[in-house]
């Protein structure tokens, strides 16, 4: 009896040995082991195995990208403008060791840092520049903060400033601003647009100018040709006549006479001036002036054209009737 009572104890006692002894390390973690408080090694992760009562677990780190929010808080710009900003930064522990051994709080350690930079990148810039420029304020501050934790072996792998804030005052500024100078854009393309159509409207303008001077300059040419054309056939009808009259033809000159005859008395008809016309003529010799018209017809066509038929004289009035 006395005999199974010790051998269970030395069983239930290698038992517990071999328990302490092994150590199952999860994915994403690392162990580091001591050795009467001194670190030896880093268990990976699986199944380790550890002489109890000489070796012992000391540290658990996270190997996985984590993220650590950087509280609100109040910093003054470089034209003194007071905002509100936090932000996140996203870390990765790339030596087990350096990041259980170099720093006693690595939680603590990055915000603290987190914090102080960004009160420095921040405070060296105008309030514009904050607004503006997230993108150059995220890459500075990543570079200080990643330069600045690489003892402890952490990777910064993002900086990023969820919010700014400024003073309601400055934003009610802000939004004056940017309706003044909407307003000014505004102002500015209608009078691009107000110039742009004048110019159109003048370049319209000198376009019919110039097609109307084409024009004025084509039916003048036109109107010198017809008058050229006129005067070649008034000049070609008067050397006509001057050839008759040579001829020792008589009805040419009658013909000529005549047709002037005509032409000024149709313009006294068509005065606009006048209504009554008193002017002194001889019946008789405008009758014997249509008859040397008719002798020049036959002269030129023969004989087949009939003479007229001369009319009695009416008694008391001294013109020829014809018929």
């Amino acid at each position: 009896m006395l005999l199974t009572t010790f051998m269970t104890a030395i069983a239930v006692l290698v038992l517990l040995i071999v328990m302490m002894s092994v150590k199952i390390v999860s994915q994403g973690y690392r162990y580091t082991i001591e050795r009467f408080g001194r670190f030896v090694r880093v268990a990976e992760p699986g199944l380790n195995l550890v002489t109890p009562f000489v070796y012992r677990v000391g540290r658990k780190i996270n190997m996985m990208e984590q993220v650590v929010d950087i509280p609100g808080q109040e910093i003054i710009t470089k034209d003194n403008a007071m905002v509100a900003v936090d932000g996140v930064v996203f870390f990765q522990v790339i030596d087990a060791a350096k990041a259980a051994y170099e720093v006693s709080d690595l939680y603590s350690a990055l915000m603290a840092l987190s914090t102080t930079n960004l009160r420095t990148v921040m405070g060296s810039m105008d309030l514009d520049e904050t607004l503006s420029k997230r993108d150059e304020i995220n890459a500075r501050l990543l570079a200080v903060v990643d330069h600045a934790t690489e003892p402890w072996g952490v990777k910064i792998t993002r900086v990023e400033l969820k919010d700014i804030r400024p003073p309601q005052d400055i934003v009610n500024a802000m939004t004056r601003q940017m309706k003044a100078e909407r307003e000014k854009r505004a102002s500015i393309l209608e009078s691009e647009g107000m110039r742009q159509s004048e110019i159109l409207r003048a370049e319209g303008e000198k376009q019919a100018r110039i097609l109307q001077a084409e024009g004025q300059k084509e039916a003048a040419f036109r109107d010198a040709e017809a008058r050229e054309r006129s005067a070649m056939a008034e000049a070609n009808a008067t050397k006509s006549v001057s050839d008759a009259i040579e001829g020792g033809s008589s009805q040419a000159i009658n013909y000529f006479i005549a047709q002037k005859y005509v032409e000024a008395l149709g313009k006294f008809a068509t005065s606009p001036n006048s209504k009554t016309i008193l002017f002194p003529v001889e019946a008789t010799q405008l009758m014997g002036t249509l008859g040397g018209i008719g002798e020049l017809a036959r002269e030129a066509f023969g004989d087949s054209v009939p003479r007229p038929i001369a009319a009695p004289k009416v008694k008391g009035s001294g013109v020829p009737e014809t018929k």
